[in-house]
């Protein structure tokens, strides 16, 4: 089943209230983790202690409008919402059989996506070595497959390419090894571009072949191609946006969405793009378009 989390950084005076909050929400789990690497030595009997820097992680149904859901949690808080971010949660149950079985993905005719500590099972084909770190990307998410099954059949020999919620890097990267001359990579986390950068660097990948910025940092000169794997509540949102960094003619590939949230989704875009028709796999999509001229 797909789910949507939100991490909210916080202090021990206020977690517990957060935590109420966004069970108020709609949350049907929530877990605090140490998010400064304090330890906690034995507590005293009855004693619930906290870290002073506590990271707050509620999980909610992949259905969820993720602003009503952080309105309702500010509406039972009585206050704006600590520093945080919604993220698609990698399906747990593809994770383990990553890790277990260290497997080789093939994501099309040519592309494979290959753990870093295991030899390519076709070296003649493109072949990404992959350390996703802590960063949303493996390519065994059906967001991600479908994206990399998309740019394995891209012409992208010369274009630039912005790939919006970069994550691992895991898009970018494939678009760049199939001769694409430059990918910006924006994301809201910094540690997503720290794994963006190490993936790039893992590749032998011209170092100023895909910079990293936060959402604020973002370059503003319009691209060939944009790549975003996010979630359909932030997609449409972003709408305007992501078409501003479009050229006329350009491509559009979209995904993170349920195939509930195609219509709502495309309909954010259609005064700027015509979308081809929609890929499916398991129960999400994609969604492609070329922009008017």
């Amino acid at each position: 089943m797909p789910w949507l989390q939100i991490k909210i950084d916080s202090n021990k005076t206020d977690a517990e209230s957060i935590e109420d909050a966004i069970l108020a929400a709609g949350a049907v789990s929530v877990t605090l983790e140490d998010s400064a690497d304090q330890p906690i030595l034995e507590p005293a009997l009855g004693e619930t202690p906290l870290w002073d820097k506590t990271r707050i992680t509620g999980l909610f149904d992949a259905e969820t409008d993720t602003d009503e859901a952080s309105k309702l949690a500010e509406l039972e808080l009585g206050q704006t919402l600590p520093q945080h971010r919604w993220e698609l949660l990698e399906d747990k149950d593809w994770e383990r059989e990553w890790m277990k079985n260290y497997h080789p993905i093939q994501c099309g005719d040519n592309l494979w996506i290959c753990p870093s500590w295991i030899a390519p099972p076709e070296p003649d084909k493109i072949n990404l070595m992959l350390d996703p770190g802590l960063a949303f990307g493996t390519g065994t998410h059906p967001t991600t497959f479908l994206c990399l099954q998309w740019i394995d059949q891209l012409d992208a020999q010369g274009k630039t390419l912005y790939d919006y919620g970069c994550g691992s890097g895991i898009l970018g990267i494939a678009a760049l090894l199939k001769e694409a001359e430059q990918v910006i990579g924006v994301d809201i986390d910094p540690q997503a571009l720290v794994a963006t950068a190490d993936n790039a660097e893992r590749n032998k990948l011209p170092t100023d072949a895909m910079p990293v910025f936060l959402p604020k940092d973002c370059p503003t000169e319009p691209a060939d191609i944009m790549l975003a794997n996010i979630l359909a509540g932030p997609l449409a949102e972003l709408a305007p946006s992501l078409n501003a960094l479009t050229k006329p003619g350009g491509l559009l590939c979209l995904s993170g969405i349920l195939d509930s949230q195609a219509e709502t989704v495309m309909a954010a875009y259609t005064e700027w793009f015509v979308f081809d028709p929609i890929a499916q796999k398991d129960e999400w999509v994609r969604l492609t378009a070329r922009k008017k001229r």
